[in-house]
């Protein structure tokens, strides 16, 4: 069993541009699973059946897996992330129909222009202030069309800290990473040692620990209502102690 550790005196509110922008963070997650990706678009475009001239945007979009994936079914898709590296390597499958920029998800990006926004893998939550997240939602009713659709992937967080594993070591391009995960003033927290030779270097990842009653408090506020809930990138009925993810799809009043 998981034992809390005690608040941190430090501040955490920047983590993630520190992180989503070294060179580290890509060797680490170098080889998430693609074809889990496609899978799940696959799924999730059999199920919304979009129009062929549908506007697509991936929110945090990171290297653009989702994104080019998407692009590639011939659909128009704008990906956004603040983070530079990511950006930079997603721009160079840029088409003229695949754009790519470095943005704030919580700062206002295009007003009623998308007919599909997508926030996949768990790129929420990193926010300090509650502020933040609502902020976040708020840009994306912002930017959805008229009774346009966002869908949400975030992980479990009943089933991730029931089987949080506490410590683990991996050995990456020589490089050394110590791994280390705990529960923290209501945020898991990824804590990680990078060894590279004789240079040392740490980051966190700190991810809120939300649920489906706090995805619907920020969702009500905003206009989003909440058509449809899954639990696995085969679009399976959703489990709040079984499934390995929370899938909101919502639709903008």
């Amino acid at each position: 069993m998981y034992k809390s550790k005690k608040v941190s005196d430090n501040k955490h509110s920047n983590w993630f541009e520190d992180w989503f922008n070294s060179s580290y963070y890509h060797i680490l997650y170098k080889n998430r699973n693609c074809n889990e990706a496609e899978i799940f678009i696959d799924n999730l475009i059999a199920f919304l059946q979009p129009k062929k001239d549908a506007l697509f945007l991936d929110l945090a979009c990171g290297k653009g897996r989702h994104a080019i994936y998407l692009n590639k079914k011939n659909f128009k898709v704008t990906g956004i992330d603040l983070a530079n590296e990511s950006i930079a390597e997603a721009s160079k499958f840029e088409n003229e129909s695949l754009s790519f920029f470095v943005h704030d998800m919580r700062k206002v990006f295009r007003i009623n222009y998308f007919d599909y926004i997508l926030n996949l893998f768990t790129s929420f939550g990193y926010f300090e202030n509650e502020k933040d997240d609502f902020a976040t939602i708020n840009t994306i009713c912002k930017a959805l069309k008229p009774n346009g659709t966002f869908v949400f992937d975030f992980f479990n967080v009943q089933k991730v800290i029931a089987n949080l594993v506490g410590t683990e070591t991996l050995t990456i391009d020589n490089i050394n990473f110590e791994i280390t995960r705990y529960i923290e003033n209501n945020f898991i927290v990824k804590q990680i040692i990078v060894t590279d030779g004789d240079k040392q270097f740490s980051f966190q990842e700190r991810v809120k620990a939300l649920t489906i009653n706090d995805f619907e408090k920020y969702f009500a506020a905003n206009k989003l209502k909440i058509v449809h809930l899954f639990g696995n990138y085969q679009l399976e009925k959703y489990d709040e102690y079984n499934s390995d993810r929370l899938i909101i799809i919502a639709k903008k009043e």
